[in-house]
């Protein structure tokens, strides 16, 4: 209950209020201990090197990216690196309290990025608390331009084309021209009340962006002009107080075909249809966590670390597993035949996709992970609350074996 609470982001309510989330007459829930597992997927630790100082205990977003032969990494302090993909050589270095001193005059706890890493247009694109965003060239790590949103930015920058849109914390969603930082246009959502601590980044596909609403909404903005084409409710809040009213899209909707999938906390797994919006199927789940997928089975993370199997073409739950609640597990990923989550003491689980079983372990950064690990060729990419980032690789034992699964990675 205390992770829950402090992620939660009053607007216009008052302090006395919120106290009831510290209150010991709220009951915190077990976090569950890590039990032996038989292994069947060895990982290791392929890569590792550690940038700035990490993320801390503060609510983030960020997280590597690769792309163009590189990876791209940025710290909360302000420091975005490139690293070789082959080799892991350090190819370029930018330090944004350099570049932005005069605005961190009046910005007393410096640029805090919190948004990113998007690699697009030859160029990277980050943002942070202040606001801020900025686009770096990707070869070299000039600085290109930077723009000021309106709000904070808490999630990943979504490239379109010509345009770069970010969603901000006061439910703004903003358009940018992607080659010259010039705002475009806004789309405004309504903000309730009482929402969690984080905002949807936004999927792209044929013309508009689709995004996550604080009210419990998916929406299709434009990529033009910033009009709504249509808006859509995965959730209609109910209840006596706000906190049982609240229903934030959190997730980044996911576009399979025709449909997409998104869910709401404290409310729905939906599909819709992508052009009407029309709900095809619901289902009663609870999360703020990507979805992943894999064939004909969508994998959710709900908001006490339960995982998930779900049939995307009729909702019907097909496994789940509960032996890590409470662990403020990652988003999910899928690696080979695996599903891979990150959680709060470092580890990274490998679950049997087949049937949710725990299959392997690994233990990367003991200050924890906090963001959904990111998969290309095999690779996992992670980064860890300490600052540090690594590349997993997995291997595999004909004979299965029992493994302590509180044995962490040197």
């Amino acid at each position: 209950m205390k992770s829950w609470c402090k992620n939660l982001l009053a607007v216009g309510l008052s302090v006395a209020f919120l106290s009831a989330c510290s209150s010991s007459d709220v009951e915190e829930e077990p976090v569950s201990e890590l039990v032996e597992i038989q292994a069947t997927v060895f990982p290791e630790i392929s890569w590792d090197t550690n940038v700035g100082e990490g993320v801390g205990d503060y609510y983030s977003q960020l997280r590597p990216t690769v792309r163009y032969g590189k990876l791209f990494v940025a710290d909360r302090s302000g420091i975005v690196v490139a690293f070789d993909e082959a080799t892991g050589e350090e190819l370029w270095s930018q330090n944004f309290n350099d570049e932005f001193e005069q605005k961190l005059k009046t910005k007393t706890n410096g640029i805090r990025l919190a948004a990113g890493v998007t690699a697009a247009r030859k160029k990277v694109f980050v943002g942070g608390e202040t606001g801020l965003l900025v686009a770096l060239d990707e070869a070299t790590g000039e600085i290109l331009w930077s723009s000021q949103a309106n709000g904070e930015l808490l999630s990943a920058p979504t490239v379109a084309e010509d345009v770069v849109a970010v969603n901000t914390a006061k439910g703004a969603f903003e358009g940018f021209n992607v080659d010259t930082g010039e705002k475009l246009w806004t789309y405004e959502s309504q903000l309730p009340n009482l929402t969690l601590r984080g905002t949807s980044s936004a999927a792209y596909e044929a013309g508009g962006f689709f995004v996550g609403t604080a009210d419990g909404k998916v929406a299709v903005v434009v990529k033009n002009n910033g009009q709504a084409a249509w808006e859509q409710a995965v959730f209609s809040p109910s209840g006596g107080n706000e906190f049982t009213r609240m229903a934030d899209v959190d997730m980044t909707p996911l576009i399979l075909g025709d449909n997409l999938y998104v869910a709401s906390y404290n409310g729905n797994l939906v599909s819709m249809e992508l052009r009407s919006g029309r709900v095809i199927w619901s289902r009663k789940y609870s999360s703020f966590n990507d979805l992943a997928e894999a064939g004909l089975s969508l994998y959710l993370v709900d908001d006490h670390s339960r995982i998930y199997s779900v049939d995307r073409r009729n909702g019907l739950e097909l496994w789940s597993n509960s032996t890590l609640k409470n662990r403020q597990l990652t988003a999910a990923a899928v690696v080979e035949g695996y599903l891979v989550v990150g959680d709060l003491e470092g580890y990274l689980h490998f679950i049997d996709r087949s049937n949710g079983d725990v299959v392997g372990r690994i233990q990367v950064d003991d200050d924890g992970l906090y963001a959904q690990p990111l998969v290309v060729d095999d690779k996992i990419y992670v980064q860890g609350r300490s600052g540090k980032v690594a590349i997993v690789t997995l291997s595999k034992q004909e004979v299965t074996v029992e493994e302590d699964t509180v044995a962490s990675a040197e």
